[in-house]
């Protein structure tokens, strides 16, 4: 718990900065990690070693330079990025979505968003001092369609975040009704695919068709969340107004020749990617057998299940050393839910063995 400020230090800071609570990382020292949809794999000693002197190379008395852009022009021949198109960096997809609330913040500017979902877009838009417009998904978090296009007619958002796949839910959405609300749409469109490498489909093969839709993904779910390198695909003419936002050197030295290195090595993530989505499937099989567990589908390397009592099955998986995000407290949809990260064949075995005893 952090000491109040002084008088006449608090009445510097905003008041509803002061009432919001910070993003928090749950201490994970010592136990199984399944809570923040990390890749659980690491590098080979042989690749470490490689890495290692890779990065011992680097000038750290320079400020980043050509090799970032060497990096942008990697990632838009790894995404295959359209002609006529562009591709700026973020510090993980969080400062991208900060990036887009400066570049859109115009009078009566808002941003709106389906819930339960990324907590970082209402985030950003409080921060930016913009409206944000939550609109609840279904008992089985699923688009409300309907809700979307009142909300969409009623409020005139500038941005609309879609996530594809969804994140604590972990499931794609019906693309009819999403064409439907881009169609709607009288600002941008971002399609956040950070669970790309694990999702069954993927809205870059329709990033044409529109000339407000961006986007997102991360290299994070790749394999390198240490590593925060998030980007951002769209028109390159809406792109080149965005990225005077982007603070420069944004990308340090070390993240970039370390991203540098995994796109050389793709066929190793893409390889442990392949391993997590079959994981993910008999993780799915296992916990559909647990009674008392409703599991939904996956399209992401998560798993959202419900059970009797969540902050009881909660505590007693950390008693068993089994780290997962207790998320029931995050939206009533979310009510007595966890957030299951999929990891390897036994950091699964272990979760699920603390589960069903914590049940």
């Amino acid at each position: 718990m952090s000491a109040a400020l002084p008088p006449r230090l608090a009445r510097l800071i905003r008041q509803d900065v002061q009432g919001m609570h910070a993003y928090a990382v749950q201490p994970s020292e010592g136990m199984v990690k399944l809570d923040a949809m990390e890749n659980p794999h690491r590098l080979s000693p042989a690749l470490q070693r490689e890495l290692g002197e890779r990065l011992g190379a680097v000038a750290l008395n320079r400020y980043p330079g050509q090799r970032v852009e060497t990096l942008r022009q990697a990632l838009a021949t790894y995404a295959k990025v359209p002609e006529g198109f562009d591709l700026m960096l973020g510090n993980g997809s969080d400062e991208l979505i900060s990036m887009l609330a400066m570049a859109c913040d115009v009078p009566g500017a808002s941003i709106l968003a389906p819930v339960p979902g990324f907590v970082m877009y209402g985030m950003s838009a409080q921060l930016q001092g913009l409206k944000f417009i939550p609109v609840d998904l279904t008992p089985d978090f699923e688009l409300d369609e309907r809700a979307m296009l009142a909300a969409i007619e009623q409020h005139q958002p500038s941005i609309i975040y879609i996530a594809y796949p969804n994140n604590p839910t972990a499931n794609l959405w019906d693309d009819a009704v999403i064409e439907r609300i881009v169609q709607a749409a009288p600002g941008l469109v971002v399609i956040d695919e950070a669970y790309q490498p694990f999702a069954s489909r993927s809205y870059a093969d329709r990033i044409t068709r529109h000339g407000h839709v961006l986007l997102m993904r991360t290299l994070s779910k790749f394999g390198l969340a240490g590593v925060r390198i998030g980007y951002l695909i769209g028109p390159a003419a809406l792109i080149a107004q965005i990225d005077k936002v982007r603070p420069p050197y944004n990308i340090s030295v070390l993240n970039c020749e370390a991203a540098l290195f995994a796109l050389e090595h793709a066929d190793v993530f893409d390889e442990q990617a392949a391993q997590l989505r079959r994981e993910r499937g008999l993780l799915l099989e296992r916990l559909a057998a647990l009674p008392n567990v409703k599991a939904w589908r996956s399209d992401a390397n998560m798993v959202l299940v419900r059970v009797p009592d969540a902050d009881r099955a909660f505590q007693g998986m950390k008693a068993r050393g089994v780290l997962v995000k207790n998320v029931s407290k995050m939206h009533p949809l979310l009510a007595n839910c966890l957030r299951l990260t999929v990891g390897t064949a036994d950091d699964n075995a272990q979760m699920l063995q603390a589960l069903q005893t914590s049940l």
